[in-house]
């Protein structure tokens, strides 16, 4: 999901993954699925078979574990923030754990088409010194969303193959 605010002074975009579900629901969803495993575990327990319960236990610690970790890479963003004098880019989940400056004179757009109709177009911010690949978890449709915003900001230097380098 792509979404911008503006302000006088600057333009702030940030990239988010899509989001299924909440945390809030994804914990509802495991106390869901505890209560008849756990209750018939316990059932076959009582009845003798207690290997059971510890393999119920662990298929509910592995669901939630699941869960969390899936959670957690949706809480990845890319906030790419445009002002008159530098084009800034902080990665990471739930704050930033990377960020990179580029002077905004020298910041340019490089982007390398789709390989296939369903994926999107590979989308880099440059400068002299370093290149940082943006949105790389975004669908088609919103890379192309994300490409137009940038492309109306920062001029575009190429449609030439990015290195593709993970920061």
């Amino acid at each position: 999901m792509v979404t911008i605010r503006r302000t006088p002074s600057e333009l702030l975009i940030v990239a988010t993954p899509n989001h299924s579900s909440s945390w809030q629901a994804n914990k509802w969803l495991l106390v869901a699925l505890s209560i008849p495993s756990l209750g018939i575990a316990t059932g076959f327990a009582v009845l003798g078979a207690w290997p059971i319960l510890p393999l119920a236990g662990l298929e509910l610690g592995a669901l939630g574990s699941a869960l969390y970790l899936v959670n957690w890479n949706l809480q990845y963003r890319h906030v790419i923030t445009l002002s008159a004098e530098a084009v800034q880019v902080e990665k990471g989940h739930y704050m930033p754990r990377q960020r990179w400056r580029l002077n905004r004179e020298k910041a340019g757009l490089s982007i390398e088409q789709e390989r296939h109709p369903w994926e999107g177009p590979v989308i880099c911010l440059h400068d002299h010194h370093r290149e940082v690949h943006v949105g790389d978890f975004l669908n088609r449709k919103e890379r192309l969303e994300l490409m137009e915003l940038l492309r109306a900001e920062l001029r575009v230097t190429g449609y030439a193959k990015c290195v593709l380098q993970r920061f």
